[in-house]
């Protein structure tokens, strides 16, 4: 969380993380093209047209608590030799969505990267435990997908929120990021009064 008290503005930074092809990008290009007030999406990406270090969206809800409330969006590469960049784009962030291919031939990458993804935030020094973190089930239109049983199995012990999403058609994309939102807003809000109280002092 990031707080500006002279703009009384505040914000905090969700990224999209997950194996490639999963469709974290797939998520901020559907959420831009609905969004009414935005920034420019930006985007960066390989020959092959697959995401090689972020896309970058940010947007504004209501106000909370008399201060603006920003969300920056990113989405991390996910080729199996971007370690680094995963790492570099999840540092500081509020929150996680973590977009999984639902296809029965993508589990390990699945178990793979998030494990990688909990790895990752623990060397960047953010506790998982108590972290906003979702799960997004996605490409649940395809045929040979699991069921979405085993997915939180596997994926979901913790049973923390999930959705399931076709990302390309919008479903469910509006629905996870509510999700994290309200994971981040809830955890944060503590942090933001105790801060508010300090500053009044």
């Amino acid at each position: 969380m990031i707080l500006n008290w002279q703009k009384r503005e505040m914000q905090f930074k969700i990224v999209y993380y997950g194996p490639g092809l999963s469709g974290k990008t797939t998520n901020i290009v559907w959420l831009h093209s609905r969004m009414v007030k935005k920034s420019q999406l930006v985007s960066i990406k390989t020959e092959q047209e697959r995401t090689l270090f972020f896309d970058f969206m940010d947007f504004e809800i209501k106000k909370l608590a008399g201060f603006s409330v920003k969300f920056n969006l990113y989405t991390v590469p996910g080729q199996t030799f971007y370690v680094q960049s995963r790492r570099i784009v999840l540092s500081g962030a509020d929150g996680v969505v973590y977009v999984a291919d639902s296809l029965k031939n993508r589990m390990r990458e699945n178990i793979q990267y998030l494990m990688e993804c909990i790895i990752t935030l623990k060397k960047n020094g953010i506790n998982p435990c108590g972290f906003p973190f979702v799960l997004q089930y996605n490409k649940r239109d395809m045929k040979n997908v699991l069921p979405v049983e085993i997915l939180e199995k596997y994926l979901n012990p913790k049973m923390l929120p999930s959705y399931t999403s076709v990302a390309s058609d919008g479903i469910g994309v509006i629905e996870t990021l509510q999700g994290v939102i309200r994971e981040v807003v809830n955890i944060n809000m503590p942090k933001f009064i105790l801060m508010a109280s300090r500053k009044r002092k």
